[in-house]
């Protein structure tokens, strides 16, 4: 994973994967590294593919801040800051999720919140899976079709023969699965 990012990204973004010991974090470069860093968490392949995807939506002027100049509540949050958590997941979620599709890993949403209030897991499981419909209909951002299109041709390349049929049968046996409206514009 490390170097696939590196290949695709490092000469003209500079900005490499880094396996991280701790929680993750996006650091740009600065007077003690000259290039910006996507950090993960404990080498897991499921926290690459997250911080890669909060990566690919991130502008300029974001991937030249800590974190990318965003807050966050770690676990423990209450009703408000969930929300506003859920809202600025959703985005990131629906590209990891067509990750994990691009290199046929198991996606698994993530409220992150286990000690705090309640969320409502069926809603931000229905968000994403729209957002990720949308962008399947739509298009995605630049950078995530980029890893999408590296991630299918080195980790499962019979999806590059029909990407999109596979990604919409698992949209639609998830709406099914857990009854999930998709909205359409």
């Amino acid at each position: 994973m490390i170097r696939l990012f590196d290949d695709t990204f490092y000469s003209e973004y500079n900005t490499r994967l880094v396996r991280g010991d701790d929680e993750p974090v996006y650091l740009p470069a600065d007077q003690s590294c000259p290039y910006h860093r996507v950090v993960y968490a404990h080498g897991f392949f499921a926290s690459a593919l997250h911080e890669i995807a909060h990566w690919c939506i991130a502008g300029e002027t974001r991937r030249n801040q800590v974190d990318y100049g965003y807050w966050y509540t770690p676990d423990g949050r209450d009703e408000e800051q969930q929300k506003a958590f859920e809202q600025v997941e959703v985005k990131p979620q629906a590209i990891e999720w067509a990750f994990s599709i691009a290199c046929d890993f198991k996606f698994n949403f993530s409220l992150d919140n286990l000690n705090g209030a309640p969320a409502d897991i069926l809603g931000f499981q229905s968000a994403v899976a729209n957002e990720l419909s949308q962008m399947l209909n739509y298009g995605f951002p630049k950078r995530a079709q980029q890893f999408i299109d590296v991630l299918r041709a080195n980790y499962f390349p019979d999806a590059i023969v029909r990407p999109l049929t596979r990604a919409q049968r698992q949209i639609n046996e998830m709406t099914q699965r857990y009854s999930l409206p998709l909205e359409r514009s």
